[in-house]
């Protein structure tokens, strides 16, 4: 099947936002301190259109929007942005859909940013595995104010 990456358009936040919530649901983080309790889930579309943040979805012959990535500004590091929700569905993964999305992902962000940062968790395995692929190293410094508190696994590349 073929995929077609492209920027969010307000009719892919219910559809993005599912993906999201059934992401998190299977990985036990669907709690306060996790991207289940950002009060703009549903309205990516809005939250992603403003200058140096984007987001973007995958979408299958079909129309499903099938995973997303956003890259956003993070709070009080100006050269460093943050890699955002990004989330396949179950069926997707080890299609290389992913791989289509983060490099959207990165060519967007090195044309604002310097580095890039993400949370994610401990037992997202496969996950951690695919960032480390992609040039992310572990770091113990938490930058920014993302409210994601309950996030484990922190990691930076330098774009």
């Amino acid at each position: 099947m073929n995929y077609t990456i492209r920027e969010i358009e307000s009719k892919d936040n219910k559809g993005i936002e599912q993906v999201i919530r059934s992401c998190l649901i299977e990985y036990g983080a669907n709690h306060e301190g996790t991207a289940w309790a950002d009060p703009y889930l549903g309205t990516l579309s809005a939250v992603y259109n403003t200058p140096g943040n984007k987001y973007w979805v995958a979408e299958d012959e079909e129309g499903r929007i099938v995973g997303g990535v956003g890259i956003g500004e993070l709070e009080g590091s100006p050269d460093v942005c943050e890699l955002q929700k990004m989330y396949c569905l179950p069926d997707v993964r080890g299609t290389g859909v992913a791989n289509q999305l983060i490099e959207a992902a990165f060519e967007f962000a090195k044309k604002y940013y310097r580095k890039c940062y993400l949370e994610t968790f401990e037992n997202m395995i496969p996950a951690r595995k695919f960032y480390k692929k992609h040039g992310f190293e572990l770091t113990d410094e938490r930058l920014g104010a993302t409210g994601h508190f309950a996030c484990d696994v922190l990691f930076i590349k330098v774009l």
